[in-house]
């Protein structure tokens, strides 16, 4: 038995990597893991940025620079109150790309050619 990758599914997995690249970099960042972890612990409420900057040694400025990148590939969502904006996580929609380039990875791992070598 060989194993042969369908050219089909390696398509779709190069095409699911390049849909997953913003979110690879914007999680690839420690400080903007904290910042994640941070916005987990506010729960569905949310944090201000004043309130993120009181947990790291970041000016406001940096953290929203952070945010700016984590709201860009859809993993944060900013939400109005009053004259503030909180930030929350927002990963049920955000990871559905890496969720369909895992199951293809997977598929493709799985799959075996059952034709014989010459």
């Amino acid at each position: 038995m060989s194993n042969k990758i369908d050219p089909v599914k390696l398509e779709q997995a190069q095409y699911e990597f390049k849909v997953c690249v913003p979110i690879f970099i914007a999680l690839g960042d420690t400080t903007r893991q904290k910042i994640c972890l941070d916005l987990a612990a506010a729960g569905t409420e949310g944090i201000n940025v004043a309130d993120l900057s009181g947990k790291t040694i970041l000016s406001r400025p940096a953290i929203s620079h952070h945010l700016k990148a984590l709201k860009d590939c859809g993993i944060v969502e900013p939400i109005k109150k009053g004259t503030q904006i909180f930030y929350r996580l927002r990963l049920k929609d955000s990871l559905v790309p890496m969720k369909k380039l895992i199951d293809t990875v997977e598929e493709i791992l799985s799959e075996e050619d059952s034709a014989e070598e010459p």
